[in-house]
């Protein structure tokens, strides 16, 4: 049986070689030490052939918000890209991380750091709903399989970065997949590291064209889709 996350429910960390967050939880770390952002640009980025397809008012959503990373990588992206408004970013997250959490853990990647302090400062009070000139962020707390379908937004562009499915299983059922395609733009798109069977299958009964693609380093396949 799974919990449902309370709202106060946050994350339970152990670090690996002092740099690399674990989740206690899910035993599952929430990023690959060999690159991890790199990993993020070739999943998430490229994946849903990000940057080419940013427009102004361009929408991310994401499930599984982690340490941030994905979001600062889509950032980066969109700065130097040169768009005029903000990006939107929202990230479905049953069990946040404190800000100094965060902080060390985005350490390792100096890029993303440099541009994640007015974020975080409006993170540690408590906010999760946060602008800051060029991003406009709505990180909702508590379980997907609630939160999500009432969620009133849809995105054009998904992240989905769950734990592992054989660790995090709920992340990925077909109802919630469906929830995401209910949720996703006409042609939007959505890419994960993982090319699970069950969840290819999954999106494909939620409506979505189904492809596996070429993982990032030593994982062979990836999974990317679009809402016709």
């Amino acid at each position: 049986m799974t919990q449902t996350p309370a709202q106060n429910q946050t994350a339970e960390l152990t670090w690996r070689d002092g740099i690399l967050p674990v989740s206690t939880r899910f035993d599952d770390p929430y990023f690959s030490l060999e690159n991890g952002l790199a990993e993020t640009r070739h999943v998430f980025l490229a994946g849903n052939d990000l940057p080419a397809r940013f427009t102004d008012g361009f929408h991310i959503a994401e499930l599984g918000f982690g340490t941030g990373l994905n979001m600062f990588a889509a950032l980066l992206d969109w700065q130097r890209a040169g768009m005029k408004n903000p990006l939107r970013f929202t990230s479905f997250e049953a069990f946040p991380m404190a800000a100094d959490e965060m902080d060390k853990a985005l350490a390792a990647f100096p890029e993303a750091h440099a541009i994640a302090a007015p974020f975080l400062t409006e993170w540690a009070k408590g906010a999760r709903h946060i602008e800051t000139g060029d991003l406009i962020a709505d990180i909702i707390i508590g379980d997907a399989r609630t939160t999500l379908p009432a969620w009133g937004g849809a995105a054009d562009a998904w992240f989905l970065d769950g734990f592992s499915p054989a660790k995090n299983p709920e992340l990925w059922e077909q109802p919630l997949m469906a929830e995401v395609a209910r949720h996703t733009a006409k042609g939007g798109t959505l890419a994960t590291y993982t090319a699970a069977g069950f969840v290819r299958r999954n999106l494909a009964t939620a409506g979505f064209t189904v492809t596996r693609s070429a993982g990032f380093g030593r994982k062979r396949h990836m999974t990317t889709a679009t809402l016709p």
